[in-house]
């Protein structure tokens, strides 16, 4: 085995080295990204939820009536 064999089996295995950190980097991330995830659908389903109650309380007889009387 030559000097250039040994050159470039080193080179070789910088590049897997680096491919294998950065892989592991993205993985990372990843998991980061999924639980932010879960809690921003909490917080969109909170908000929905909500967009539904003051929904209800704006198309409600009583609050139409309410406004009505106010205006007079």
């Amino acid at each position: 085995m030559g000097i250039f064999d040994i050159g470039f089996v080193a080179v070789v295995l910088a590049f897997a080295y680096a491919f294998y950190e950065q892989r592991n980097k993205t993985k990372v991330k990843l998991q980061n990204a999924g639980a932010g995830s879960e809690a921003l659908q909490q917080e969109i389903a909170d908000l929905k939820q909500r967009v539904a109650t003051l929904e209800a309380i704006v198309t409600d007889k009583s609050y139409h009536l309410k406004q009505q009387i106010n205006q007079l």
